[in-house]
């Protein structure tokens, strides 16, 4: 077994025994996704165009894009936690691969979404959500979700290594909630005034969310939308493979760089 891949397991299972120290956080995380699908499927459903079970199928994609897209909030807290406490000018002391604690928190973190989307989607199904399209459809939809969750995470992690503080990391951390907000992971965009409409189809998120719900057999692709949209799966592979692709690389320069 190479370097990389013996010290990117022994870092993916610190993060996993780190999950399990602190139980609270991991199922207030696991559970915000539900309790956001019950409020915003019973409350804001009925005052939209997709109202009842329809809208609730139409939310489970956005919820799911939007928890994944939480990476960016969990990897930059919990990489300015070990840059502000020592732990990593620790391991940069250590004969570790420098690759290895970023990608291993990072693949840490896909396990525990993998694990953690299972209640949103048993929530899902008791509501009326549906996979009404193929098995291969949804594989790749669940693909997709994880591969966007993964750029999200790496981009999470470079922003906490280069924080300030924890609290400035918390902080920013809080902010990125307001990014689904500008998607069609809750509302249709073919409302909003075109400029907003336009910001919102180029947010990757409203990429992925539009991919998920088309390979999940859930919405129709949107007429007349921006390129990510229109072509969603692409749109989705594009935009995941290019923030792993300008992230992962400066998050490890980032972590073997000398503080």
């Amino acid at each position: 077994m190479s370097a990389l891949a013996y010290d990117g397991l022994a870092m993916a299972g610190r993060q996993l025994r780190r999950v399990r120290n602190n139980p609270g956080l991991a199922v207030l995380t696991q559970l915000m996704p539900v309790n956001m699908l019950l409020f915003f499927g019973y409350v804001f459903g009925s005052a939209l165009a997709v109202p009842g079970r329809e809208y609730r199928s139409f939310l489970v994609p956005g919820l799911l894009v939007a928890t994944a897209a939480g990476g960016l909030m969990t990897g930059m807290f919990q990489a300015a936690q070990d840059t502000h406490r020592g732990v990593t000018d620790r391991f940069r002391t250590m004969p570790v691969s420098r690759a290895a604690v970023p990608l291993g928190q990072a693949v840490a973190d896909l396990l525990v979404t993998a694990v953690g989307t299972v209640p949103l989607l048993l929530t899902g199904l008791a509501v009326g959500w549906r996979i009404e399209g193929s098995a291969a459809g949804a594989a790749g939809a669940v693909g997709l979700l994880l591969l966007f969750r993964f750029a999200c995470t790496c981009a999470g992690i470079l922003l906490g290594l280069l924080s300030r503080s924890e609290e400035a990391a918390g902080q920013l951390g809080a902010a990125s909630f307001v990014l689904p907000l500008l998607s069609n992971a809750y509302i249709p965009t073919g409302n909003l005034p075109h400029w907003l409409r336009v910001l919102a189809e180029w947010n990757p998120i409203s990429a992925v969310t539009t991919a998920l719900r088309d390979l999940f057999g859930n919405a129709p692709v949107p007429e007349g939308a921006a390129w990510p949209v229109a072509h969603p799966v692409a749109g989705a592979l594009a935009w995941s493979l290019a923030l792993t692709a300008l992230f992962l690389p400066l998050t490890v320069r980032g972590y073997a760089r000398a503080e």
